[in-house]
């Protein structure tokens, strides 16, 4: 146990707070004078007040309180700032610290420094106005809230010597993933996870509203958190020196507490144990304006962004302005030079125990690569297209098993998934580990143990906020989910994308591991379920991404994906995307193929084609596992229907090779592109998602205008999975059909020909809804023709 702070310690505290207050409020207001060596004069102060006042001195309050408790235990603390537009906050302790001007030496520490670092601030060319990944010391992008807390499990487990301070504003505790991710605790091992110490703060208001939690009386909350598993602590007041009391004190019981804890731990190490949170109710916009025009600022929603709006232009709030700038003492903070006077510098940790240059908030410096076997040794055996099945992603979880096991002693590899393992066929992974649960087990249970690999829980906005955490700190992952639900995370994965396109112009920030999506249960084996789970679009919304960012892979059979999930694992600051089915299917690649096929991204399967070394009439192409299938059975029915007819066959399972290389770097140049698709003949597309997606990703080739896709077009219900292609007309006779209609030298066949894959189409229909299944002509076809013989 520490000794508690003496006043003369506490004083000292109470000058450091004040210092980040005036930095916060400067980086707000001042594009000149920062110190106020002068009077404040209208062009001092910035045109577009831009930023949010009322969070900032509650973090402040609690960085300095967390500086203390680091140098007085040597701790090792990450600090996570849920109320993502307290980012002048972030900046200032990171800029007082030394950690700031360590990253970016021309904002120096002095007056030309500190005038830069408000210049830059909410301006142009400078940087934004929260916490975002050009803040030292951040991983978590301020610019949604809900995900403060689920990150701060993330990057505590596996990190047994962390301790994660995760400052939850009250305004973000009403959002779904924050409610969800207080029950991260029970996923939270005593033994070989880190510490995560939530410190809620309830300053009243959102941004023009009361918050719910803070108008909870102490008891409710008390029963509340109790509830959720927490042993809360309560600070409350807004006179500072009993709030430095009080917050010392607190910090000082919740370490000590986890120090009990980690020293039970040898005794019952399988028991969990109640952690320690911090309640902290302060005013809002603390320490600022008491009221601006007669109307009530401090302790009200009216100080949540820019409490005094319009000093450029009118004196009177000027004079406000500089009231409270100076209220601070500037003076007793900074030296004639504008440093930071050495008693109070004195006050932060040091090196890598700043929590700015903690190498948790830049986890590339501490990613290791990835151990991964060698995919040859689960490749399925294909001697003939088709003429074997396999259920892909049960070969995948062999392979992750055995990822699993390979990085068992550096326990830097989980995988994630919203209680869908199993049913996503990856049950292979229970081999090597269990699911992780530190609450109350039955005999009768399954898998279950404190220090499993496979994180579960039924909510994705806890796997993807755990995921980016372990990511963003050096670790590596894999999220398995429902197709159709991953949506519920759209905007989790919009926000992660933004980090890593700005970390990535970033020089000091160290690359990451990718963040691996695998979707699976797809829309065209949702038929059990019906239409609410049919829903192909995730792959939409990752197109919209920067190039260098995102990844979407299609692959056919097991064998590609294989491949792409082995790649996928061995990338950095990506996100990869993985659509694949979980059915037994037929397998069309042999391994070596396979390879060559994925390095391409797309190319012609001679084997399923006709053209003879001849230009196509036709080129028949796929991206997707049921629509190549559908797309080859298509080939069958016109190679017996319109013998002779030269048929080319392009598969696709890089979806970004659509695009010219000018967009995507793995885009193929058009002369590639033309070779391939032609510039001139119909090219019917059978895409496993949204139609147009394949229209946005060519329309600048030469070869647009010809292009024909089919794919989901909003028809699902419960029904047959062949069912499910004919009402969105990908099955292999609308892909016929749509051949047929586009190739003039069939115009006098053509009513015949279309008229007898209707009458297939016809009896599908009566099939199916007399027999409850597909006909077997459907369940039982084959690929039928021989691999041709290399010339």
């Amino acid at each position: 146990m520490a000794n508690d702070p003496d006043l003369e310690d506490l004083a000292l505290i109470d000058r450091y707070w004040r210092a980040a207050n005036y930095l916060s409020v400067g980086q707000i207001y001042l594009m000149d004078n920062p110190l106020l060596r002068e009077p404040l004069k209208a062009e001092h102060v910035k045109p577009r007040l831009l930023g949010h006042w009322g969070t900032t001195p509650g973090l402040n309050f609690i960085y300095a309180h967390l500086n203390r408790i680091i140098r007085a235990r040597d701790a090792d603390v990450l600090y996570i700032c849920g109320p993502g537009h307290g980012g002048p906050g972030m900046v200032a302790n990171t800029y007082l610290e030394g950690t700031y001007s360590q990253v970016y030496p021309e904002i120096g520490e002095d007056e030309a420094g500190l005038k830069a670092l408000f210049r830059q601030f909410s301006f142009p060319g400078g940087i934004p106005s929260h916490a975002a990944p050009e803040t030292p010391g951040s991983i978590h992008e301020g610019g949604e809230l809900g995900y403060a807390l689920v990150h701060a499990y993330g990057a505590a487990f596996d990190n047994p010597g962390l301790v994660v301070a995760c400052v939850v504003g009250d305004g973000e505790a009403e959002t779904g993933p924050l409610a969800a991710a207080w029950h991260s605790n029970k996923f939270l091992s005593p033994v070989s996870d880190g510490t995560v110490l939530p410190i809620l703060h309830l300053n009243g208001y959102k941004i023009a509203n009361p918050t719910v939690l803070a108008r909870l009386p102490d008891e409710e909350l008390a029963h509340l958190f109790t509830g959720y598993g927490y042993d809360p602590i309560f600070v409350e007041g807004h006179e500072p020196q009993a709030m430095h009391r009080a917050m010392a004190a607190a910090l000082d019981a919740a370490f000590d507490r986890i120090a009990a804890i980690r020293a039970a731990v040898k005794d019952e190490p399988a028991r969990r144990p109640r952690w320690p949170m911090i309640v902290l109710r302060s005013p809002k916009g603390w320490t600022g304006p008491k009221e601006v025009d007669g109307k009530m600022v401090e302790n009200h929603w009216r100080s949540h962004q820019v409490p005094v709006s319009e000093c450029r232009t009118n004196a009177a709030h000027r004079d406000i302005l500089e009231a409270w700038m100076r209220s601070y003492d500037p003076e007793d903070l900074f030296d004639a030079d504008g440093r930071l006077k050495p008693e109070l510098r004195a006050l932060a940790p040091t090196g890598a125990r700043r929590m700015g240059a903690s190498p948790h908030a830049n986890g590339g410096v501490l990613r290791k690569e990835l151990r991964t076997p060698d995919i040859g040794a689960y490749a399925v055996a294909v001697e003939r297209p088709g003429a074997v099945e396999a259920q892909a992603t049960k070969i995948l979880g062999d392979y992750l098993r055995d990822v699993i096991r390979l990085n068992a002693a550096d326990r830097n590899f989980r995988v994630f998934g919203p209680d869908e393992t199993a049913s996503n066929r990856l049950s292979s992974v229970f081999e090597a580990t269990d699911r992780v649960w530190m609450a109350k087990t039955l005999q009768t249970d399954d898998h279950l143990a404190p220090e499993g690999r496979v994180m579960e829980v039924l909510s994705e906005h806890l796997c993807q906020g755990w995921l980016e955490g372990y990511l963003l700190t050096g670790r590596h992952g894999f999220f398995s989910c429902y197709e159709a639900f991953i949506h519920i995370v759209d905007s989790m994965f919009n926000q992660h994308a933004k980090w890593l396109k700005v970390a990535r112009e970033l020089p000091w920030r160290s690359p990451v591991s990718s963040l691996n999506y695998l979707l699976t249960s797809h829309v065209w084996r949702q038929d059990h379920n019906g239409f609410s789970h049919q829903d192909p679009g995730f792959i939409d919304l990752v197109a919209n991404k920067g190039a260098d960012i995102v990844r979407v892979y299609l692959p056919p059979d097991a064998n590609t994906l294989l491949w792409v999930g082995d790649h996928c694992l061995r990338t950095w600051n990506r996100i990869n995307v993985i659509v694949a089915g979980k059915q037994p299917a037929p397998q069309w690649l042999a391994m070596d193929e396979a390879t060559r096929h994925c390095e391409a991204g797309l190319g012609i399967w001679d084997w399923a084609g006709t053209e003879g070394g001849l230009e196509p009439d036709v080129v028949m192409a796929a991206a997707g596992d049921v629509p190549t299938m559908e797309t080859l059975a298509a080939v069958d029915l016109l190679r017996q229907a319109v013998p002779g007819l030269r048929i080319r066959v392009v598969n696709v399972v890089d979806l970004m090779a659509l695009q010219s290389p000018q967009h995507h770097p793995h885009g193929i140049d058009d002369a590639a592109f033309d070779r391939i698709f032609t510039r001139d003949r119909p090219v019917v597309f059978a895409h496993h998602g949204y139609p147009y997606l394949i229209h946005r990703l060519v329309y600048k080739r030469t070869n647009h205008p010809n292009f024909h896709v089919r794919g989901f077009i909003e028809e699902g219900t419960t029904t047959t999975p062949f069912d499910m292609a004919v009402m969105n007309r990908l099955d292999r006779y609308h892909l016929a059909m749509e051949a047929i209609e586009r190739l003039p030298a069939l115009a006098a066949r053509r009513p015949g020909l279309i008229a007898a894959l209707e009458a297939k189409l016809d009896a599908h229909h009566a099939y199916v809804r007399e027999h409850g299944e597909d006909m077997p002509e459907i369940r039982d076809w084959k690929w039928p023709y021989p691999r041709p013989e290399a010339p």
